[in-house]
């Protein structure tokens, strides 16, 4: 069968599941990837994400727990956070929806126990087919931390990069993608954020991807913003394809997208997971239209969901996943 002009993706994480929540191990772990990865298979998604199910932390059920995934393993990072710290934390003024810090920075950051390697083999193994891996941002991390060893926000952003470039060489995927969700409300901090992605992206051997949202914090947008403020910025990017959130978006987003480099190629998002309406197949389809009349449907690589569904319940996101599917199909005819 040939390729699809138009492939579908996932962005990353899948609903929780709940028996593995009440029991978990890494037999479960390795079982509930097998069940995200198989959903998407059959429901037709040409690149499937592995759910992230083992990062998610019910502690941080606003924020899935990505971020303590990676700042939890990392070496030279305290994650037991006091009064004092957090208090520090919350008198910066920019980070108004956390009130405390994910870690204080007490040493020169390393690797720790993170095994990004691992991470990836084990998905890789229940996956039979395609595959894209999923890590946060180096600048979204950063944000999170209260820095004590470092005192500089560039130095500390571009550490985090350097761990985490050691770790996405030679990845069993198709298609690594990094994700920021911080960037598109804080525009002016741009060049350290491209500085540590292409830092990741120049490792990386496969399919490069970056994904950016608005913020999903508790279903809620926490970014303000349009596309149009970030062009230069995504244009400045050594990534493959970009993955964007538009079913949640002004109309004139998309027109800001006519100015990206016809080198990347373009993910756009035709599935709202902020709402538990499910599209119909047809909507899917006029939104892919839509874009494609801004666009030109040749700068169209892959359609997708705006950000993951960690959000939803599995019965929602299933549903979504297929409308995705269809409504592609339809579109392509």
């Amino acid at each position: 069968m040939p390729e699809p002009l138009i492939k579908t993706t996932t962005v990353g994480s899948y609903s929780p599941i709940d028996w593995l929540a009440a029991l978990p191990s890494e037999q479960a772990v390795l079982d509930a990837t097998s069940v995200v990865v198989a959903t998407q298979q059959r429901a037709g998604i040409d690149l499937p994400t592995d759910g992230e199910l083992y990062r998610f932390d019910v502690n941080h059920p606003d924020t899935n727990g990505m971020i303590e995934y990676f700042i939890g393993q990392m070496g030279g990072i305290d994650t037991k956070v006091g009064v004092t710290d957090a208090q520090r934390f919350r008198e910066r003024h920019d980070f108004t929806w956390r009130r405390k810090p994910a870690g204080v920075v007490r040493g020169p950051i390393g690797e720790g126990s993170l095994d990004l390697w691992e991470a990836c083999h084990r998905s890789a193994s229940v996956a039979n087919g395609p595959l894209k891996f999923t890590l946060t941002s180096p600048y979204m991390l950063a944000r999170t931390l209260l820095d004590d060893h470092y005192k500089d926000f560039d130095s500390l952003t571009l550490e985090i990069a350097a761990v985490l470039a050691e770790q996405v060489r030679d990845l069993e995927c198709d298609c690594v993608q990094v994700d920021e969700a911080n960037i598109p409300g804080s525009p002016e901090n741009a060049p350290v954020a491209a500085a540590a992605i292409n830092r990741i992206l120049q490792n990386v051997s496969c399919e490069k991807a970056v994904h950016f949202c608005f913020g999903n914090y508790g279903g809620q947008t926490i970014q303000s913003g349009k596309w149009v403020a970030l062009i230069e910025f995504l244009n400045s990017l050594h990534c493959d394809h970009l993955v964007l959130e538009l079913a949640h978006r002004p109309d004139d987003d998309l027109q800001a997208l006519k100015d990206i480099d016809k080198r990347i190629k373009l993910g756009l998002g035709v599935i709202d997971i902020k709402v538990n309406h499910v599209e119909t197949p047809e909507e899917v389809a006029r939104r892919i239209e839509k874009a494609a009349d801004v666009l030109g449907p040749e700068r169209i690589a892959f359609v997708h969901p705006d950000c993951g569904f960690w959000m939803l319940k599995r019965s929602i996101a299933d549903r979504k996943i297929e409308a995705l599917v269809k409504g592609r199909d339809l579109y392509i005819g």
